[in-house]
């Protein structure tokens, strides 16, 4: 049950009335009280008149000489004249008159009439409403004449005043009731008027302040009652209005506008980011701005991206067509404005791109001092994500300080959504190119020759025909990187392919393998025409001239392998193998050839591929695959690590690398076996050696199938007492499953038992940035090639600049590989890569000692 809540005017007239009944009351009672006490007083006053009255007329009777008969009968008329009246006086005779004249009939004496005869004091006594005045009589120095017996100052006897005073306070009471009462309406009336009064002025002055708020819709409301003047009837609400414009100043510095709000909701709400938007970021951006202006006017945005030290991309963004004049004036305007942050763009060209919202409206036409006074502009001095350093807009709100900061907050969403736009569009358009293609020459890579080999493979089987597969190894093409550089190498080999590219007819693949090798897929081609193209390649290498800056010239030779599908092999490994093995045989027959397979090289490359696979088994079988340790370098004080290479002892003391085993134990499936004992041996070393840093590991994709292979690491982690979060599994993009759920479901229980986990060749195709986005990933190892070319090529320097800002994003480590000179070391530290692994920072070595 709710109470109901009195009015001002009722809850002050319900306490007048109250308190004035309390009033009447306190004043009838301290009144009366005060008027007993007077009648009391005046009693008393009365009594010892009365008592002196009485001894003065003794005294004045014995001096004339009346005899005691005569004294006797006054006293006697004296005492009885009072009986029936309110006051009674009696005379009593003190010992010493008895002793001289004798006793006489009279009330014995109380204690209060004796104390009062032997102190010598008047004596007063108040019962109720009577009162008993005791006046004891002392001997004068006449009285000595009679009372011989006595002397000056003796008690010679008392007089008792007796007073009944009840009738005369009633009467007193009753006046006093009957004047208080005719008087009373005179305080309610009154009380009635001041309250009337106050809550007429009380209200009056509500309903002024209540329509004051009350008109507040928006923040201009807020502000027009932050300066309005206004004087109450009283001084509490002058300072209640004071203090309710003050609140409206403050919500007015503070509040934002509901429509404002909303649109900055509405505005988050177009911040999802989807493949449309990527693809058509202007269009979005130019969206925005229609949006923007439904709100706030805004006549430009422009945006800057930096692409690189000396050039920046500005995207001027405009609500409606510029004229000439007004287009112009927003260059030089914007530009001046990024000059001043001589840090930021104090060098460097800006390429200008200009971008209409709404090109069917009015030209726009902007005033010198429009444009120069009301820009706004957000700047950052480290680029974000996508290269974006700043946004800004030109609008009409710079002098409202609370639209101000809704725009400061527009600009800072704009900034973080418009740069991460713009970076998956260049992300985008990146890996649709570095997906499928080699990042040096521009040809297919080898995840891409993979897909296409099986593409052609799988039409062969379909169609009936065959396709050949060339193999091209350049011929000591490592002297050329040591006596040359890395840089001439580089350039020799970009120029090498656009000639080989060149003798190519439509439809025949060229793609780079890997280091100095080439493939070539030919479909629906026999091995004689296999053949003549291999000599025009052959031919155009060794006719290939490099001019140097420095005079001299290079030029290379190759050794190129033939074979035939399904001739020589029927799935695309052993047809790869077959043709490595001839290739290999070219250059043991000298170089600078071709090996095309006959009868007797059949049997013998056959013989070649089962001794090969003998050699594996065995090696398998015999537990003499060794772990070799190639150092990752941390750059900025991080934990030590090895990578944990596989390699094969073979009979004369000479390793076989991974790269020339791994097919072959894939093929026979049992790279995971190899997985087992390397990971093993390699948890043995670090025991032994005392070993505290990092352990990465390459796991092969037969490994993430096994089922026990989770059991068996676990085995060793517990057998070895090594941390399980010093070990770091890599995955290879273009290795591993291509199941999604199997590969998460691997990840998740190397998770649980406390691994990290490293994605290697990043960088390599989508998968990359698709595991980064599922997988837990704690270290991500950048394309080797990617790294080899940042010196000598800007898209590639871009590529792993964006990839290492990504990676700090997702708070992921990262580690450059194929570090072989002192200057891409120093542009992997400039770039902020965490490690640094390659040739120049250490090989591969069978000890781990010292590492």
């Amino acid at each position: 049950m709710t109470l109901k809540t009195p009015t001002i005017r009722r809850y002050l007239l319900q306490r007048t009335l109250l308190f004035s009944l309390l009033g009447f009351g306190v004043l009838l009672l301290v009144a009366s009280q005060a008027y007993q006490s007077s009648v009391k007083e005046n009693g008393k006053l009365v009594a010892r008149t009365v008592a002196e009255s009485t001894f003065n007329a003794m005294y004045l009777i014995m001096s004339q000489g009346w005899t005691r008969q005569q004294l006797e009968q006054f006293v006697g008329q004296l005492e009885s004249s009072g009986s029936d009246e309110d006051l009674r006086v009696s005379v009593f005779r003190g010992p010493v008159v008895v002793d001289k004249f004798g006793p006489i009939e009279q009330a014995p004496f109380d204690a209060a009439m004796t104390a009062a005869l032997a102190q010598g004091e008047i004596l007063e006594e108040v019962e109720g409403d009577h009162l008993r005045t005791l006046y004891p009589l002392t001997a004068r120095e006449v009285c000595t004449a009679c009372h011989t017996n006595a002397r000056v100052g003796d008690p010679l006897g008392l007089i008792e005043v007796k007073q009944n005073l009840e009738p005369q306070l009633k009467a007193a009471n009753k006046s006093l009731l009957l004047y208080l009462l005719a008087l009373a309406p005179l305080p309610l009336l009154l009380a009635y008027w001041s309250v009337r009064s106050i809550t007429h002025n009380v209200n009056n002055s509500l309903n002024h302040l209540t329509e004051s708020i009350q008109r507040v819709e928006s923040l201009d409301d807020l502000n027009s009652l932050h300066n309005q003047q206004i004087q109450f009837g009283f001084r509490e609400f002058n300072g209640i209005y004071g203090q309710v414009s003050h609140l409206a100043g403050k919500l007015h510095s503070i509040a934002v506008d509901k429509d404002l709000l909303e649109f900055e909701i509405r505005l988050l709400e177009k911040c999802v980011i989807t493949s449309e938007v990527v693809r058509d970021w202007r269009e979005y951006v130019n969206a925005l701005i229609l949006d923007i202006n439904q709100v706030i006017q805004i006549f430009t945005m422009f945006s800057i991206f930096k692409v690189d030290d000396e050039l920046f991309d500005l995207e001027i963004f405009w609500l409606s067509p510029p004229t000439e004049q007004s287009r112009s004036m927003m260059e030089q305007t914007v530009i001046e404005r990024l000059r001043s942050h001589r840090e930021l763009f104090g060098h460097g060209e800006f390429k200008i791109r200009h971008n209409i919202a709404d090109h069917g409206s009015t030209p726009l036409h902007l005033t010198e001092e429009e444009v120069d006074l009301q820009a706004k502009s957000l700047l950052v001095e480290t680029p974000k994500i996508g290269g974006i350093v700043g946004i800004g807009v030109q609008a009409d709100t710079v002098r409202d300080q609370t639209k101000l900061l809704v725009i400061e907050s527009i600009l800072s969403t704009l900034l973080n959504v418009v740069g991460s736009v713009k970076a998956i569009y260049k992300y985008t358009r990146d890996l649709e190119y570095y997906a499928t293609r080699d990042p040096l020459t521009n040809l297919y890579n080898q995840r891409m020759f993979w897909e296409l080999l099986d593409y052609e493979l799988d039409r062969s089987n379909r169609h009936g025909y065959k396709t050949a597969l060339l193999l091209i190894d350049l011929d000591n093409f490592k002297s050329v990187n040591d006596g040359y550089g890395h840089s001439s190498g580089d350039r020799l080999l970009t120029g090498l392919a656009n000639e080989l590219e060149k003798q190519l007819d439509t439809g025949t693949v060229l793609a780079r393998y890997g280091g100095d090798e080439f493939v070539v897929v030919l479909p629906d081609a026999s091995l004689e025409s296999a053949g003549e193209l291999a000599e025009r390649l052959l031919k155009t290498t060794q006719d290939y001239r490099l001019e140097r800056e420095e005079g001299d010239t290079l030029h290379a030779t190759c050794s190129i392998g033939v074979g035939v599908f399904p001739d020589h092999g029927d799935n695309r490994k052993d047809l790869f193998m077959f043709v490595d093995n001839l290739m290999y045989r070219a250059k043991s027959m000298g170089k600078d050839r071709i090996a095309l397979p006959d009868d007797k090289d059949l049997a013998d490359i056959f013989r070649d591929m089962n001794e090969k696979s003998l050699l594996v088994s065995k090696a398998i079988e015999e537990r003499s695959i060794l772990p070799a340790f190639q150092p990752i370098t941390p750059q900025s004080g991080g934990l030590r690590a090895v990578e944990v290479l596989s390699r094969i002892q073979l009979p004369d003391n000479t390793l076989m690398t991974a790269g020339e085993f791994i097919e072959i134990a894939e093929t026979m499936g049992k790279v995971h076996l190899i997985d087992y004992i390397v990971t093993e041996k390699a948890f043995d070393a670090v025991r032994r050696t005392g070993y505290d840093g990092l352990i990465f590991i390459n796991l092969s994709p037969r490994s993430v199938l096994v089922a026990d292979f989770l059991k068996k690491i676990r085995s060793l982690v517990s057998e070895y007492q090594i941390e399980p979060e010093r070990i770091v599994f890599e995955i290879t993009e273009r290795d591993t499953v291509k199941n999604m759920s199997v590969l998460e479901k691997f990840v998740k229980s190397l998770k649980d038992q406390g691994h990290q986990l490293a994605i290697d060749d990043f960088g390599s195709g989508f998968s990359s940035f698709h595991y980064l986005k599922y997988l837990p990933i704690d270290f991500v190892k950048i394309e080797g090639e990617f790294i080899a070319n940042m010196a000598n090529d800007k898209r590639d320097m871009a590529f792993v600049t964006s990839i290492t800002q990504l990676a700090q994003e997702l708070n992921v480590q990262t580690v450059a590989e194929f570090v072989e000179t002192e200057e891409v070391l120093a542009l992997v530290r400039e770039a902020g890569i965490d490690y640094a692994q390659g040739y120049l920072l250490g090989r591969p070595g069978l000890e781990l000692e010292g590492l």
